[in-house]
């Protein structure tokens, strides 16, 4: 009997396509979360997470080697690059932030349900659209 050949095959890809951003000043930084445990807040408990510099370029970054699912994204215009998602003193986010599905917000984040996309086959695009309260 002869061994039986077996090829790896890739992941799916989760390209975020961002718009709206206020400026072009410091960076995005985006956390992907395949449950609900600590998502938006809780970057440390996202599955992957990525920032990239803001140039004049149109913002896309991707998620690659996922295996399907239901995925959300939470992404964060992180202006002064402190790695934080700055609030004033009544709590109010100083800077911008987006999510999967582009929910209405209205008293605090949005839950995993209301922001999860499906991700199968070799590529799925979604936009996130930034908002800012200040």
């Amino acid at each position: 009997m002869s061994p039986i050949a077996v090829q790896a095959t890739p992941g799916n890809r989760l390209n975020v396509d961002i718009s709206g951003l206020k400026n072009r000043q410091g960076q995005v930084c985006l956390s992907l979360f395949a449950s609900g445990n600590g998502f938006p807040s809780q970057g440390d408990r996202a599955i992957r997470k990525q920032c990239v510099a803001l140039t004049a370029q149109a913002v896309r970054v991707s998620f690659t080697d996922l295996p399907p699912g239901r995925y959300a994204v939470a992404v964060l215009h992180d202006t002064n690059r402190d790695g934080q998602a700055n609030q004033n003193v009544l709590g109010i986010p100083t800077e911008g932030f987006g999510f999967s599905g582009n929910p209405t917000v209205r008293f605090g984040p949005p839950s995993f349900n209301e922001t999860a996309v499906n991700v199968s086959g070799t590529a799925t695009t979604i936009q996130v659209r930034m908002r800012y309260l200040l």
